[in-house]
């Protein structure tokens, strides 16, 4: 059975979609970086675009009601968002800047985007089963995930 040009479209544009998401994800992440606290304090009441949720979602392959938990907002409350282009409440951005600082701390670690996204995603027995992305729902979790990645960048086991 072939494929036509016209079938092959979307899923070309889908997948281009996905890659403009990872890259804003991981382009926000380097970001959080050059700020002082202040600044990054500044942003996360004022809030980031909703469109950074999907960014999450796309990077760390999240499913619905994950992506839902992480950012303490329901799915359709996150679509409203985006569609209206409007920002996302200071709970929601304070999560996505600590997933942002953590990836990019685990990027530095595994020194690949790709890599550090897979760390994040998969369950570690080092942090109780838990994949390191949920784990940044909480700055107690957060604190954890940094403990295991800072064990890894000195040669420890997690």
């Amino acid at each position: 059975m072939s494929v036509t040009i016209a079938a092959q479209r979307p899923a070309k544009k889908n997948d281009e979609t996905r890659e403009a998401g990872i890259a804003a994800f991981w382009h926000f992440s380097a970001a959080r970086e050059i700020l002082k606290d202040s600044e990054r304090l500044d942003q996360i009441k004022e809030g980031f675009p909703a469109q950074l949720a999907y960014a999450v979602r796309q990077t760390f392959d999240l499913q619905e009601r994950n992506l839902e938990t992480l950012l303490n907002a329901s799915y359709s409350t996150l679509e409203r968002r985006r569609r209206e282009q409007k920002n996302l409440d200071s709970v929601a951005s304070e999560r996505l800047d600590r997933i942002a600082t953590v990836s990019h701390l685990a990027e530095a670690v595994f020194e690949s985007q790709e890599n550090a996204a897979q760390w994040m995603s998969t369950p570690n027995k080092a942090l109780g089963g838990a994949a390191p992305v949920m784990l940044c729902e909480t700055e107690i979790g957060a604190r954890q995930v940094r403990r295991v990645l800072h064990a890894l960048e000195w040669g420890g086991a997690a």
